[in-house]
């Protein structure tokens, strides 16, 4: 069976809302005014390169598709290859090669998907789909890359569900990244060396609705 891995960037108060720049949001694009480092771009492209598919929700999936297919390397080429599922009610015809549109029940569908691929099923951005995820109880990791800034505004990952879900995640050394893994393994992409301890979740957002299905 396969996992939901939810991996986020997100603020020190917690927001995840347009880190790329691509979503019209006052602060968008705030991740490329920091460095990640060496361990962090090693980080992601390890995690790209053990992810088996992408599960996403329609805004995030658009900024996807009109940046990655023009793109070259081993991370561009595992995103264009890999399979892409798009929860949306909107979503006809997805331009972007090996793509899924997931139209019925989200719960339901995930579920399916899990059944369908042996490995991790990868989730990036799409704040409505994980606020639905945390809700059904489907998220199997979860990876955090906290950037140091305050935003003070923007949607945010932690709300009601994931507060009811997430509790006690584990925060990698050096805070680079945090995870939580159902089954209280070490979070993360295989062979990547970590120390863990605990740590309480952030505090829940308000006014995010807890919709039953992305847009």
């Amino acid at each position: 069976m396969g996992r939901i891995v939810v991996t986020e960037f997100v603020s020190l108060d917690g927001v995840m809302e347009d880190p790329g720049g691509a979503e019209d949001f006052k602060h968008g694009g705030w991740t490329f005014q920091i460095s990640r480092g060496d361990e962090g771009d090693k980080f992601k492209l390890d995690e790209t390169v053990s992810s088996e598919a992408l599960l996403l929700g329609r805004v995030t999936y658009e900024g996807f598709a009109a940046a990655w297919p023009s793109r070259e390397g081993e991370f561009a080429d595992k995103f264009n290859t890999m399979p892409k599922y798009v929860v949306s009610s909107t979503l006809e015809e997805p331009e972007w090669s090996n793509s899924t549109v997931l139209r019925g029940d989200v719960a339901e569908e995930v579920a399916k998907l899990k059944q369908e691929h042996d490995g991790d099923v990868v989730v990036h951005g799409s704040a409505r789909l994980v606020h639905t995820l945390f809700e059904h109880d489907l998220v199997d990791e979860l990876r955090l890359m906290v950037f140091p800034v305050v935003l003070g505004s923007g949607k945010r990952l932690f709300c009601e569900a994931s507060r009811r879900r997430c509790r006690h995640p584990r925060l990698r050394a050096g805070a680079l990244s945090r995870g939580r893994r159902r089954d209280g393994g070490a979070p993360g992409p295989p062979g990547l060396r970590r120390r863990t301890r605990r740590t309480e979740a952030s505090p829940g957002c308000r006014g995010v609705p807890r919709s039953p299905a992305a847009s």
